[in-house]
């Protein structure tokens, strides 16, 4: 059968009420293929053990119009679908439990995206967490991760921004379908992924499902099932974070977690999470020892890409190029990190800028100058 006619077999079952991961795993498992599923009369379909006379009843229900309309409002968003049997299926995904069935993205999915790292974190936020999250995200892209994270305010919102601040790609996954961009306010933020080619929006959901609460938990497992492995920046006991670090586990992925304040309510779950066993996380060294070869091989590139030392006459200098190691950090940052005073900073780090062991970045951010850095000194401009 025509890859249309393949994919038309697989909204067939997808779109009918019923009919989730599971089921449509089950159903496969009965009669071996998708198009005879999706030709298969209602009595044969009631007797897959699980198959209920309404789910039945429901996929011999999906029409040829119902498709056309889900295909044509797929079209209209410039969104791709995949089935299970495509080549530009996500293999990671496609190995966990419960791969969904069919996955509408926009923009681009690449072979490269497998080095990916999932960020997750509450919506309710400290402004620590924040920077936290931006600063992991910048970490992990400028090694070479995509960051996948669930597009939802707070934690995740900063992950994606932090990812392409960095140059880097990120895949939001929804919990709702892409006809209905969540949060509102992030539209602008998906459109940039895909204009750039920097990443993609993804979806297991029909093109026009509305948000709902109990779709989120569901959706966390592809942001593991994506992910070599899932950061929890910050979250609460009760949190869906905690939900993706379970599927993290349970998919056979690394789980790190960032420690935060002991008194906030809001870093109890992610501090539940480090004295459980989970990795504690303080910068990107901590992540790259626990991911095997590909740690390995990302941190020689990383050590690879970066120059000697520079010789560092003036104390000042070499403390504030010292802190660089943990990453960009802007003016302010810096100076909370050395103790070394607003003014003497700027003027040391504008001889850092001058003496090319330091590129100065838009926003007032600085970073250690790498081998292949062509940034250009700025001088606080």
């Amino acid at each position: 059968m025509a890859k249309t006619g393949l994919l038309r077999s697989y909204l067939r079952l997808h779109l009918a009420d019923g009919v989730g991961a599971a089921t449509f795993r089950k159903l496969l498992e009965a009669f071996g293929n998708v198009e005879t599923v999706a030709n298969a009369s209602e009595g044969r379909l009631r007797q897959v053990y699980g198959v209920g006379e309404k789910t039945a009843a429901a996929i011999r229900a999906v029409g040829d119009e119902q498709i056309d309309a889900e295909l044509s409002a797929a079209d209209g968003c410039g969104a791709t679908i995949l089935c299970l049997e495509d080549a530009d299926y996500p293999p990671a995904l496609k190995n966990i439990h419960d791969p969904p069935p069919v996955l509408y993205v926009r923009g681009r999915l690449l072979k490269s995206d497998a080095v990916a790292m999932g960020v997750v974190g509450s919506r309710r936020c400290t402004h620590y967490g924040l920077e936290q999250a931006e600063r992991f995200a910048q970490l992990l892209a400028r090694a070479g991760f995509v960051v996948v994270s669930g597009g939802a305010r707070g934690i995740d919102t900063a992950a994606h921004g932090g990812a392409l601040k960095a140059g880097g790609r990120t895949i939001a996954v929804m919990g709702c379908g892409l006809c209905h961009p969540y949060p509102q306010e992030n539209a602008e933020l998906y459109d940039r992924i895909v204009a750039q080619e920097r990443g993609a929006i993804v979806s297991e959901l029909p093109m026009r499902t509305a948000v709902l609460a109990g779709n989120f938990p569901t959706r966390n497992r592809i942001i593991s099932g994506l992910s070599l492995g899932v950061l929890v920046v910050e979250a609460p006991r009760r949190s869906g974070s905690l939900i993706t670090a379970r599927q993290a586990d349970e998919q056979g992925r690394a789980v790190f977690a960032v420690p935060g304040r002991v008194d906030s309510p809001l870093s109890q779950g992610a501090n539940e999470l480090i004295r459980n066993g989970v990795a504690l996380v303080q910068n990107l060294d901590d992540i790259l020892e626990h991911l095997g070869a590909v740690g390995a091989m990302l941190a020689t590139e990383e050590e690879s890409a970066a120059p000697p030392q520079p010789a560092l006459a003036d104390p000042i200098e070499r403390k504030l190029w010292e802190s660089l190691a943990e990453g960009p950090m802007s003016l302010d940052e810096l100076v909370r990190a050395s103790g070394v005073s607003s003014g003497k900073a700027a003027s040391a780090m504008t001889m850092l800028v001058l003496k090319g062991a330091v590129a100065q970045r838009p926003g007032n951010v600085f970073a250690r100058k790498t081998a292949a850095s062509k940034d250009k000194p700025m001088l606080f401009s």
